[in-house]
C-alpha cells in the first residue's frame, strides 16, 4: 500500500467522522447521518477528479465506500462518548483538510499540472467536501467565514513546493507540509485569527 493510498484513507475517516458527528448534532436520522458522512469525505475529491478529467477514485476503489461506512458507523455508535463533540468535530476536520490538502497536490503533480494549479487542487480537495456538509446541513460554510481554513492549505501547499524544490525527503516533505496546515488551523482558532472583514461592525 502506497504511502498516498494510506494518507487518502486517513483522510477519508477524518472527513467521515467529521460529516457523521455534524449530522448527529444536527439529529438526523441514520440515512441522513451516512449521506452527510459520504459527501463530507469524498466531495472535494470528487470535485477535484472531475475537473482533471481523472477517474473518480471511490467509484474505481470501494475500499473508500466501506471506509466512510464504518467510519460513520464508529462515531454512531460512540458520539455519547464523545463529551466535547464540537472539539471532536474541529479535530477531525483539521486533520481531514491537512490530510487532504497533500492529496489534491500529489494529484496536480500526476497531472503535470503547475504548482499554482497544484495548490488549487489541494485547497479544493480539503474544503469542499466541509463546504458541502455544510449547506447540507443549512450553515454558512466555514470557508466562506473569516476563520483561517483554506488560507491553512494554501499555507501548506505553498510549503509542500518549496521543500521540494531544496530537495527534501518526499516523506518529510508530506509530514512537513501537513503539520503546517494542522498547526496554522489550530493557532487560527487558540487566537482567534481571522482575515481581514470589509464589513464595519454594526453599533448595538
Amino acid at each position: 500500500m502506497s504511502l498516498f493510498l494510506i494518507i487518502d484513507i486517513l483522510g477519508t475517516i477524518a472527513f467521515a467522522v467529521s460529516g457523521a458527528l455534524t449530522a448527529t448534532r444536527k439529529k438526523m436520522d441514520l440515512f441522513g447521518i451516512f449521506i452527510i458522512a459520504f459527501v463530507t469525505a469524498v466531495g472535494g475529491g470528487t470535485l477535484r477528479d472531475v475537473l482533471i478529467d481523472a477517474n473518480v477514485v471511490w467509484m474505481r476503489n470501494l475500499t473508500f465506500v466501506y471506509v466512510i461506512i464504518i467510519s460513520a458507523i464508529v462515531a454512531i455508535i460512540f458520539r455519547e462518548k464523545l463529551q466535547y463533540v464540537k472539539r471532536s468535530l474541529f479535530l477531525f476536520d483539521t486533520i481531514g483538510i491537512a490530510l487532504y490538502t497533500i492529496v489534491g497536490i500529489e494529484k496536480g503533480i500526476d497531472a503535470n499540472f503547475p504548482p499554482l494549479i497544484c495548490i488549487a487542487l489541494g485547497t479544493m480537495s480539503a474544503c469542499f467536501g466541509g463546504v458541502i456538509r455544510d449547506i447540507l446541513c443549512n450553515e454558512i460554510p466555514i470557508i466562506f467565514r473569516k476563520n483561517i481554513y483554506a488560507t491553512a492549505c494554501i499555507l501548506g501547499g505553498v510549503a509542500y513546493f518549496v521543500l521540494r524544490k531544496f530537495g527534501v525527503g518526499e516523506n518529510l516533505v508530506v509530514i512537513i507540509s501537513g503539520s503546517i496546515v494542522i498547526t496554522m488551523r489550530l493557532l487560527a482558532v487558540t487566537f482567534n485569527w481571522s482575515l481581514p472583514s470589509i464589513y464595519k461592525k454594526e453599533v448595538e
